[in-house]
């Protein structure tokens, strides 16, 4: 299968002596998609728009999935899902041009630049799709994303106060960091990289 970047997948990579598989999410993911989601810590959970632990959310995850207004990669081991990015983009949106990304890996998995390729491909399909602008938003004091993301040449855009609530009614701020698509593939193009080549 090709993946909307062009890229060969399945695609097996190596991070930090751990292997695992990044294919794009289909129907008939959602149960080990659930597994995945019901193993992360609740906070985690907060800078996604609604609760994947749920089945009727995943349902409409594959909904938009095949409706084309999000594309998921999969990263999995021994058929286990061990972490996920989503592009969301939809050209029929007033912001066609805006592509959300969202990323999550197993807390096993953490540190180990699983995440980065993740991103890496992830940024591949947005722009591929057309995205000129990628953006990501996460809790404030997920200080390791944040930090990854800016790796990357993200750069804080915004901060939503008390944006989200967790289960137990506590509220958290929300960073919002974006990339300037059009910035990095002038600085590919001046090192004689493709378009679908993953930011430095």
């Amino acid at each position: 299968m090709t993946a909307p970047s062009g890229r060969r997948l399945p695609r097996a990579v190596v991070c930090d002596g751990t292997g695992a598989v990044v294919r794009t999410m289909a129907a008939g993911d959602e149960a080990a998609i659930l597994a995945f989601a019901r193993g992360l810590p609740a906070h985690d959970l907060l800078f996604l728009p609604r609760d994947i632990t749920h089945p009727k959310v995943l349902a409409a995850w594959v909904n938009e999935i095949e409706r084309g207004a999000m594309v998921t990669l999969l990263a999995v081991r021994e058929d286990a899902v061990v972490g996920c990015a989503a592009i969301v983009h939809d050209p029929l949106s007033w912001s066609p041009h805006v592509a959300e990304l969202r990323v999550i890996v197993a807390p096993g998995l953490r540190g180990k630049g699983l995440g980065r390729i993740l991103m890496e491909e992830a940024f591949s399909v947005a722009v591929s799709l057309g995205a000129e602008k990628i953006v990501a938003q996460m809790t404030a004091d997920q200080v390791g994303a944040v930090t990854a993301f800016e790796s990357m040449g993200y750069r804080a855009e915004a901060l939503l106060r008390d944006h989200v609530k967790d289960r137990s009614g506590s509220k958290h701020d929300i960073v919002v960091l974006s990339h300037d698509v059009a910035a990095v593939q002038a600085r590919l193009e001046a090192y004689g990289l493709g378009q679908g080549d993953a930011p430095p």
